[in-house]
């Protein structure tokens, strides 16, 4: 009798589909909080291993110069290195004569 009983039993969820017509329950409209914060995490682990495979991509694409070209490279460098430190003394012998002329000129020793 208690077995007929619960085969009988309607529970609140088809209680609640039947009053609205419906033919299965609904889902909770909300994210929950877990799927949210797993799904995130998932997101974000596809958003580096894809910036991983680009790098190994853009990786692919270089290439080492040879002795030649770092040699050459390497002597423009200090040739360059060498006029603008020319240049800026120049510049900073002219600055400096031009002030001091200037103090003295107001009176300075």
């Amino acid at each position: 009798m208690a077995l007929a009983r619960r085969e009988g039993t309607v529970n609140m969820a088809s209680k609640a589909t039947t009053v609205n017509g419906e033919d299965q329950p609904r889902k909770r409209q909300g994210e929950n909080p877990l799927s949210k914060f797993s799904g995130g995490i998932v997101g974000q682990w596809n958003e580096f291993t894809e910036f991983l495979s680009n790098v190994r991509g853009e990786m692919r694409k270089v290439v080492t110069p040879s002795r030649k070209e770092v040699q050459a490279t390497t002597t423009v460098v200090i040739i360059a290195v060498f006029i603008f430190g020319l240049y800026f003394m120049v510049a900073d012998s002219i600055f400096s004569a031009g002030m001091s002329w200037l103090l003295h000129k107001m009176g300075g020793r």
